[in-house]
C-alpha cells in the first residue's frame, strides 16, 4: 500500500475581524501519496496558494483554522516553532511562482543553496559539494561558477532551476510547486517541468502541483482537484477529468483553454468573474456564472459527493448536462 504523505481534512481558513465575508478555504480535503503527482487547479483567487501555504504553516496573520493538515501523520496546525522548522527543513519544500521573489538579491546563489544545509548541521565543504550536485542535476551549466554568481546574473529559467535545486536540498518527501512555470516562456516551461518530473520519479517524491493550466495538469498529474471560491468542486483521475468533466466549472476551464489542433474550436471564456472575499453567496458559488444553474442552485452549497470515479459538488452532476 502506497504511503500517504499529505492528508488535508476539511480545512477551513477564515480571516478574523470581519475582513472577509467568506472563508479563504472552506472545508478543503485532499491527499497526496508517495511518488504521486496531484494537481490543484482553478482561477486566480480560488485559494490554491493558501492551501499550499497551510501545509508549511504559513497562513495569514490572525487567521483562524479548523480541520487537519497532516504530513506523514503529523498535524501541521498543532506544531510548535521547532516542529515547523523541522518540517520545512526535512519533509516539505516549496517552489514558488516567481523565483526572483524567493531569493535575496544581495546574496550569492551559493549562500542561498547551502544555508539550509548548514543550519541542519552539514559541514560547509559538504554543503557546497551538495549544492554543486543539485545545480548539475537541474541542468545549470558550470555549477561551481554558478555558486559564486548573484541572482540578477541568471535568466528567469535558470533562476527557477536554482530555486528547484534549493527545494530539493533537504531531500523532502513532499514537494509543493505553486505555479512554478507561469513567469517563463513556453520552451523554458517544458524544460522546468521535465526537470521536476524526472527528479520526482528518481526520488519517489510526492508532488502537489498548483496551476491554472489544465492542459499542463493533464500532462503530468495522476489526479486533479478543481478549486473554486475556496472549495473543492471536483476531483478525479486526470484522464477521466479531462475526458468527462462532471462540474460546469471544470468544463468551462477546459473550454477556455486554447488548442493547437487544426479542427479545434476557438476558446470560450467563462462568463462573469470569480468571487471576491467580500462576496458570500448562499448557494453554489459558481451559480451566477453557470449556464445550467436552476433556482435550487442558489439555495444552499452543493455537497461534494461521489459521481463516477470521483467527487463532484454539483446538484445536476448525474443529469448528463455536459454531454
Amino acid at each position: 500500500m502506497t504511503e500517504t504523505l499529505l492528508e488535508i481534512e476539511k480545512l477551513t481558513v477564515e480571516l478574523t475581524g470581519g475582513r472577509a465575508a467568506r472563508p479563504i478555504l472552506d472545508g478543503v480535503s485532499l491527499r497526496v501519496a508517495a511518488g504521486e503527482t496531484v494537481g490543484l487547479v482553478g482561477e486566480s483567487g480560488s485559494g490554491k496558494s493558501v492551501a499550499c501555504r497551510s501545509i508549511l504553516g504559513l497562513l495569514p496573520e490572525r487567521a483562524t483554522t479548523t480541520g487537519r493538515v497532516r504530513v506523514s501523520g503529523r498535524d501541521v496546525l498543532t506544531m510548535d516553532r521547532s516542529g515547523l522548522r523541522d518540517l520545512r527543513a526535512r519533509q516539505v519544500a516549496m517552489v514558488f511562482q516567481d523565483p526572483r521573489a524567493s531569493v535575496n538579491p544581495l546574496r550569492r546563489v551559493g549562500d542561498f543553496l547551502t544555508e539550509g544545509l548548514r543550519a541542519a548541521g552539514t559541514p560547509a565543504e559538504q554543503a557546497t559539494a551538495r549544492a554543486e550536485e543539485l545545480l548539475d542535476a537541474v541542468g545549470v551549466r558550470d555549477p561551481r561558477g554558478a555558486l559564486r554568481r548573484y541572482p540578477h546574473q541568471f535568466s528567469g529559467g535558470m533562476l527557477q532551476r536554482v530555486v528547484i535545486a534549493a527545494a530539493l536540498a533537504g531531500r523532502p518527501s513532499l514537494l509543493l510547486a505553486d505555479e512554478p512555470t507561469t513567469a517563463l516562456d513556453v520552451t523554458t516551461q517544458a524544460e522546468v517541468i521535465a526537470i521536476l518530473t524526472r527528479l520526482q520519479a528518481e526520488r519517489g517524491t510526492g508532488m502537489l502541483f498548483v496551476t491554472h493550466d489544465l492542459e499542463l495538469a493533464s500532462a503530468i498529474c495522476d489526479r486533479v482537484y478543481v478549486m473554486y471560491a475556496g472549495r473543492i468542486v471536483e476531483t478525479r483521475s486526470a484522464r477521466d477529468l479531462f475526458e468527462h468533466p462532471r462540474h460546469p466549472y471544470t468544463a468551462g476551464l477546459l473550454a477556455s483553454t486554447p488548442r493547437i489542433e487544426p479542427d479545434a474550436a476557438p476558446p470560450r471564456p467563462i462568463p462573469g468573474r470569480p468571487l471576491s472575499l467580500a462576496e458570500a453567496p448562499t448557494g453554489c458559488a459558481f451559480a451566477a456564472r453557470c449556464a445550467f444553474a436552476e433556482p435550487r442552485c442558489t439555495a444552499e452549497p452543493p455537497p461534494l459527493e461521489p459521481h463516477g470515479d470521483g467527487l463532484t459538488a454539483c446538484l445536476r452532476a448525474d443529469e448528463g448536462i455536459l454531454l
